[in-house]
């Protein structure tokens, strides 16, 4: 039986066999962040002279992709890009997500509204009938953790501070369980209207166009509905 870890290697490879099918000499790629991104990025950094450069949602993938010779521009320097490629903490049927848990869900979320197709990478474990067991996370503004705290309590839920974590942004996360995300479009706009919000972690507005699903038996693809 495949452990966790080669799960995770297969899907990066199927997914960096299916950016090279997309990608031109020109082409710019969008990358997310986390563990399965960073053996996305050791997939393709051999092919790296099949596409111009790319954009990344965290300083974490910006570095380990400089480091394999990697052209990372600024998404201000980028009008579009064909692909993101990025993973998931949960991924429902429908293609809502649940991202964050490494805390760079709102830049994630700002490169893949560039992109024409966001790409899901991850094994079985992540796929879920209904979002929620994972604790959302919201980035806040600090002044606002604890008024934004106080609303998301007046919704069900229970947030909690990521101790001792920063974004990329200077926000601070709340890490919020007792979510009973019956209509993930719905909760996203809910979250995101409150004020001191930067971001949640829901991607259900935009979710993803195609999941690659790592499994015992390889990796299926799901396409949105």
């Amino acid at each position: 039986m495949l452990d966790q870890n080669e799960l995770k290697r297969n899907v990066a490879a199927a997914a960096a066999e299916y950016a090279l099918e997309c990608l031109q000499p020109d082409s710019v790629l969008g990358v997310g962040t986390g563990s399965t991104v960073d053996l996305f990025i050791d997939a393709i950094a051999p092919h790296r002279d099949r596409f111009r450069a790319a954009v990344s949602s965290s300083e974490r993938s910006t570095r380990r992709m400089q480091d394999l010779g990697i052209k990372v521009l600024d998404l201000n320097e980028v009008t579009g890009m064909p692909i993101y490629v990025d993973g998931a903490d949960e991924v429902d049927g429908d293609l809502n997500m649940i991202k964050g848990g490494g805390g760079a869900h709102t830049r994630e979320k700002v490169v893949a509204s560039v992109a024409d197709r966001y790409i899901c990478i991850v094994d079985e474990s992540k796929l879920v009938k209904r979002l929620g067991a994972f604790p959302l996370p919201v980035e806040v503004i600090p002044m606002a953790r604890s008024s934004v705290a106080r609303k998301l309590e007046a919704i069900g839920g229970r947030p909690a501070l990521r101790e001792g974590f920063i974004t990329d942004n200077g926000g601070e996360i709340l890490d919020v369980a007792g979510l009973d995300i019956d209509d993930p479009a719905r909760y996203e706009s809910l979250i995101n209207d409150i004020p001191g919000v930067i971001g949640c972690g829901l991607f259900a507005l935009s979710g993803a166009d195609l999941v690659l699903l790592s499994t015992q038996a390889g990796v299926r693809r799901i396409e949105r509905k």
